[in-house]
């Protein structure tokens, strides 16, 4: 049986109808809405063939978590991923990619997902060894990002060994080098390798990364969350590129 899962607030909705990478079993609006503020829901819904209920606000309330859903929920499949070849193939080149591994935090995970959506990230590929964030929930942290970056997902470091066959260098993100992120050469294909905040890299990656790249910082600084050290490198990446204004 295929798990369904709650997704909440229109944002989020919004993006998933538009990718259409899951499958709805219902679409729910609270009657307290007016028709203009969730007119595009409703258009989406239509052109997918998903059937939409208009419910009362108190047996609204009754079926979400949260106070920020907006007045719009759906329940659905979590999305497909997208296989490599896939990636390989479409978005502009060359490819800027983004691995990770170890993010724990569904939080951490869907505000890099938002940040490879907004810098030019053209394909995600996460090594996780089980899968146990929930759909809604990273979803809603990426601000709908999560619906539609190209992503895949592999328990295996092999992977890049293939995209070193197809190209494509993995430069590993890591404190205590020489080199910074502001010599990298960012105009080739690359695969920007970050780790989680508990244990960084893994051996296993490192031994794969063609190089490595650090973020300049001031002398006795802490160290920068998984996020942050994405949204800075990718932003680099980004500016070198030119594909930012």
């Amino acid at each position: 049986m295929t798990e369904l899962f709650t997704l909440e607030g229109k944002i989020s909705v919004t993006a998933a109808l538009r990718a259409r990478l899951r499958k709805f079993e219902v679409v729910l609006v609270s009657s307290a809405l007016h028709e203009e503020k969730v007119a595009e829901v409703v258009r989406l819904a239509g052109e997918c063939r998903v059937p939409l209920r208009t419910v009362p606000p108190a047996a609204f309330e009754k079926l979400t978590h949260g106070k920020t859903h907006g007045g719009v929920v759906a329940t659905c499949t979590d999305r497909s991923t997208t296989p490599l070849e896939e990636i390989l193939k479409k978005g502009p080149t060359p490819h800027l990619l983004l691995y990770l591994e170890g993010i724990e935090d569904v939080r951490t995970m869907g505000q890099i997902m938002r940040t490879a959506d907004a810098l030019g990230v053209t394909g995600l590929i996460i090594r996780k060894h089980k899968w146990d964030f929930d759909s809604g929930d990273l979803s809603r942290a990426s601000s709908g990002s999560y619906e539609h970056l190209p992503l895949y997902r592999t328990e295996s470091v092999d992977i890049l060994d293939q995209l070193r066959k197809e190209g494509i260098t993995t430069i590993g993100c890591i404190a205590g080098v020489r080199r910074t992120i502001y010599e990298g050469e960012w105009n080739r294909p690359t695969l920007v390798a970050i780790g989680g905040e508990k244990r960084g890299l893994s051996g296993a990656t490192r031994e794969r990364c063609a190089g490595f790249l650090k973020i300049p910082t001031r002398k006795g600084a802490p160290s920068l969350t998984s996020g942050h050290a994405a949204a800075i490198v990718l932003g680099e990446a980004a500016r070198s590129r030119g594909i930012t204004s």
